[in-house]
């Protein structure tokens, strides 16, 4: 958070909005990214619980809607519409961040390296029962009817 300008990690869009006028919020280009949510909640699962000496199971981790929900879909849209001018997705990222980078004038950047910070894990799918299924499908519902997702 910046206490002058009121700018902080993971504003919303429509704040940015609000703090700097139509004419610089029309002239920027605005990107995000986002992610297949089932995925996504596995990733959270296991960055959420890293910590803990004893990792709590995934059903109870998603017991607790509050605590296990990632709700990035209100950060890009404004009254449910996407503001931005361009969603990635995060299982094409280096196709979809070297097009941000050629559109903001950046081209032939180098490719991303590969990481992934918890190591090689299974396919997210084997985490899931029926039961925690249905609750990524509820909770993020707008996601996966808008980018086309499926488990």
């Amino acid at each position: 958070y910046h206490p002058t300008i009121g700018f902080y990690e993971h504003i919303p869009g429509w704040r940015i909005k609000a703090y700097v006028g139509d004419a610089i919020w029309n002239a920027y280009f605005k990107f995000t990214f986002e992610r297949n949510p089932w995925d996504k909640q596995i990733s959270w699962y296991y960055y959420k619980t890293k910590s803990r000496k004893r990792r709590p199971t995934f059903e109870a981790f998603m017991e607790n809607k509050e605590k296990a929900l990632v709700d990035n879909y209100p950060l890009y849209t404004i009254n449910g519409e996407i503001a931005v001018d361009f969603v990635g997705l995060y299982e094409n990222l280096t196709k979809d961040l070297m097009h941000v980078l050629d559109v903001i004038g950046v081209p032939n950047a180098d490719p991303l390296p590969k990481l992934n910070a918890f190591g090689q894990r299974q396919d997210y799918r084997s985490h899931y029962t029926g039961a925690t299924r249905r609750l990524v499908e509820e909770w993020y519902e707008r996601e996966i009817k808008t980018f086309g997702y499926q488990f």
